[in-house]
This record gives structure tokens, C-alpha cells and sequence, in this order.
């Protein structure tokens, strides 16, 4: 058999080759644009994870648009949905009734979608879709935060947060002092403080936030500041709701 019969020679084609260098260099591009973002804030799925999610998604709905026409890509694209649903399920963790990572598995989501519309050659759609993922981690992050840290009455407060740190008896005033100093830093203004007995000479200091919902990065970021001080042992936190 001549290698004109070799089925990569006859799907050769310049044309579609440089339709799919468009679809995943604009994947590539907008994905990056939205993991750029990410990884500016530090989160976990960063600049790669979405570059290779768009990209991904985007190759698969090429490929599909190429083998079998409009029909093949949306039957892909079902695929896709799901397979980043497993993806994104697995950056969501919880810890002592704490769920984290809910925005990042979303964000993947979304890369996702913005690689699809590149790989069915919707690139206007593509550029649409990721500007409205950026706008949604950028733009509405501080109205969630003005939202988020407006004290509730006690008959409508749903979530409590609460900061806890472990230190000997002895530094128990230095250890509220630099957790009010922190907290407030942050604009979470403490309601009270509840301190318990421990292990030995060590008592636990429980603080409980004004606000009924926090970020969960910017707490983790207090707690890692306060069990680098020296004054404390352990520090965490944790939140309780109430049906």
C-alpha cells in the first residue's frame, strides 16, 4: 500500500490545520488571560491548569467538529461538560464543615467553555466568554466582599466564623491582642472572645466574627500570620451554621 492510501495523508488538509492553529492559539490565549488572574491571586488551578483546560476542550471539539461535522462537536461538547465536572470536582475540599474551592472548580468551568467556543470555531463567543469569567473573578469580588463583611442581626445571621488559636496561659492578653489587631486589619471586626482550658498551661481562644460570611483565603492568611508569631502554638479556623 502507497503512502497515498495512509489515512493521515488523505486527512491531511493546510486548511483545517491552520482553522485549528486559530481554535487552540485562541484558547490558549483567553484561557491564559483568565489564568492569569488566578494566579495573581494564588489560587490553586492557576495560569497553566486553565491554558490546559481551554486547550484541551478545545482540541476535543476540534477534533470532533473535523472528524464528523457540527453533530460530532456538540456531542463532544456533552462530554466535555461533564468530564470538567469531574475535574472541577476534584479542587473542591472540605474541613471541619469549611467547603473550599467551589470558585476555582467554577473557573475551570468556564475555561472550559471558552475553549469549547474556540474548537467549534466561535471565536467571537470565546473572547465574550472569557471576558464574562474574568469580569465575574474581578469585578464582582468586591461586592462580595462589601456584602459579605455587612454585620447581620442575630435573627437573620445564618454563619458563624470563628478564629481559634491554642498559646501558653501567659500570653493569652498578647494572643487577643494580635488576633483583634489582625482580624480588624482585615475589616472582620471580632463580636466576643470565649477562652477554654487546653493541654497543661495552655488555654484555647476562640474568637467569633461580626460578619456572617468571610473569604476563606484571607482567613487562612490571618491564621498562617498568627502561627508565625510565636506568640500562639496553633491557629485555625472554622464556621458553623445554624438551620
Amino acid at each position: 500500500m502507497g503512502w497515498q492510501h495512509l489515512q493521515a495523508y488523505i486527512n491531511w488538509d493546510p486548511a483545517s490545520l491552520i482553522d485549528t492553529l486559530l481554535s487552540l492559539g485562541s484558547a490558549f490565549l483567553l484561557g491564559g488571560l483568565i489564568g492569569l488572574e488566578r494566579q495573581f491571586r494564588q489560587r490553586t488551578a492557576g495560569l497553566r491548569t486553565n491554558v490546559l483546560v481551554a486547550v484541551g476542550a478545545a482540541a476535543f471539539v476540534d477534533m470532533g467538529n473535523r472528524l464528523t461535522g457540527s453533530d460530532g462537536a456538540v456531542h463532544v461538547v456533552a462530554y466535555v461538560v461533564s468530564g470538567v465536572g469531574f475535574l472541577g470536582a476534584g479542587v473542591i475540599m472540605k474541613s471541619e464543615g469549611n467547603i473550599r474551592g467551589l470558585n476555582t472548580a467554577a473557573t475551570l468551568w468556564g475555561a472550559a467553555a471558552v475553549g469549547a467556543c474556540a474548537g467549534a470555531d466561535l471565536l467571537p463567543e470565546a473572547a465574550l466568554g472569557a471576558c464574562f469569567v474574568l469580569a465575574g473573578n474581578t469585578l464582582l469580588r468586591p461586592v462580595v466582599n462589601a456584602i459579605n463583611r455587612r454585620p447581620l442581626g442575630d435573627e437573620t445571621s445564618e454563619v458563624t466564623y470563628t478564629v481559634c488559636v491554642i498559646c501558653n496561659r501567659l500570653q493569652q492578653k498578647a494572643a487577643c491582642e494580635l488576633m483583634e489587631e489582625l482580624l480588624e486589619a482585615a475589616s472582620y471586626p471580632i463580636g466576643n472572645f470565649h477562652v477554654h482550658p487546653f493541654l497543661g498551661q495552655e488555654v484555647q481562644i476562640f474568637a467569633t466574627l461580626l460578619p456572617t460570611s468571610a473569604d476563606a483565603d484571607e482567613l487562612d492568611a490571618i491564621v498562617e500570620r498568627l502561627a508565625q508569631t510565636g506568640v500562639v502554638s496553633q491557629a485555625f479556623w472554622n464556621l458553623s451554621t445554624s438551620e
